[in-house]
């Protein structure tokens, strides 16, 4: 069995290596691309041994880097979640967790069913103080200058109050900050129009919420936004609710398929039209690169004390290597630190502002 240790510089990953559609195969060559083109990084794999150990001696770049964890039991994606918290401790998934908890690892990526990882991730890492619902956020393909924004909640919970959709934006705003880079992220309340008298009562609450704090926060409150402006230039920071989050990414998702497949489908039209597609080849490729959903794979749970990313359950290698970029990335960054302290600092302000009385 390969071992890792925990060098000097390196960061060490918990991975789930079963659970996905495509099976152990897909995460290892996954890993095995991070581990080429990311010296730093070291592997705590879970899964069954003998069959990881195979599909980790064929690569190379592996080898002294991956530490292989026996779990013999696989979460479906057809398992209820309370169905995994009787009986799934001798999981992948759960052993994955475990080790965040256990600080063997700095943050734990899986492909597996959302709904057990949540609930899983929820009541082994805890959620963290101050915390009312944890949050799901997503990198969104946007025209702003790093060419994504974040859209949080995406379905942890299809409930949400004004103070949680507070939550949902500092989070998103430490999230901005040690994932895109961003300094002084501007954050939008999603709402069904721009107008401050349009909307819920909660998100009326949510706008004044969230605006008494941007300041303090060093952040920029843009006010409402529209489902537009998800993809657009207007904001960095989508808050909004799980129900309404989940239906705009699987819209989203399923809007990127029809556009590629009508384009492909108007290329094949005529011999003059094939003629054309070979010569936007390249332009072609871009534009494909540039949406590719792989390539922006993983949703972060916000909100616990641990750093969980949900790879999509079809992903491929390419798909995998990009969850893992994205948990090195934050886990470099000191992602779980920095947002627990941005969490207990708003708590520290609503707490005075309730006692003051505004």
């Amino acid at each position: 069995m390969d071992t890792t240790s925990q060098a000097k510089g390196s960061i060490v990953l918990s991975i789930d290596a079963m659970g996905g559609d495509r099976g152990p195969a897909a995460v290892v060559a996954g890993i095995s691309r991070s581990a080429k083109i990311n010296p730093d990084i070291r592997f705590l794999l879970h899964g069954p041994q003998d069959e990881l150990e195979r599909l980790v001696a064929r690569r190379r770049n592996l080898q002294g880097r991956c530490e292989i964890r026996h779990a013999e039991g696989v979460v479906t994606m057809e398992d209820k979640p309370s169905q995994v918290m009787r009986h799934g401790k001798g999981t992948s998934m759960w052993s994955t967790v475990e080790a965040v908890r256990n600080g063997d690892a700095t943050v734990a990526v899986s492909c597996g069913n959302t709904g057990a990882l949540m609930a899983l991730s929820m009541v082994r890492l805890r959620k963290l103080p101050g915390v009312n619902r944890p949050a799901i956020a997503v990198l969104w393909p946007s025209r702003n200058p790093q060419h994504f924004n974040i859209m949080l909640d995406v379905g942890a919970d299809i409930r949400a109050d004004a103070r949680d959709l507070l939550q949902y934006a500092l989070m998103g705003v430490s999230y901005a900050r040690n994932g895109l880079n961003l300094d002084r992220p501007r954050v939008g309340l999603l709402n069904v129009g721009t107008e401050e008298h349009k909307g819920r009562a909660e998100l009326k609450e949510a706008h004044d919420l969230i605006s008494a704090q941007a300041a303090e926060a060093n952040f920029a409150f843009v006010g409402f936004v529209e489902g537009g402006d998800i993809p657009g230039n207007s904001a960095d920071v989508i808050v909004t609710d799980g129900f309404t989050g989940n239906i705009a990414l699987k819209t989203g998702e399923g809007t990127a398929s029809l556009i590629g497949d009508l384009l492909r489908e108007a290329f094949r039209y005529t011999p003059l039209s094939r003629l054309a597609s070979l010569l936007a080849l390249t332009s072609l490729r871009r534009l494909q690169k540039r949406i590719d959903p792989r390539r922006v794979n993983g949703g972060v749970f916000l909100g616990l004390n641990g750093t969980v990313v949900k790879s999509h359950g079809s992903a491929d290698a390419t798909g995998v290597s990009a969850a893992v970029k994205l948990a090195f990335q934050l886990a470099e960054t000191g992602f779980t630190n920095k947002l627990a302290a941005r969490v207990a600092s708003a708590a520290d302000l609503d707490h005075d502002t309730r006692n003051s009385g505004t």
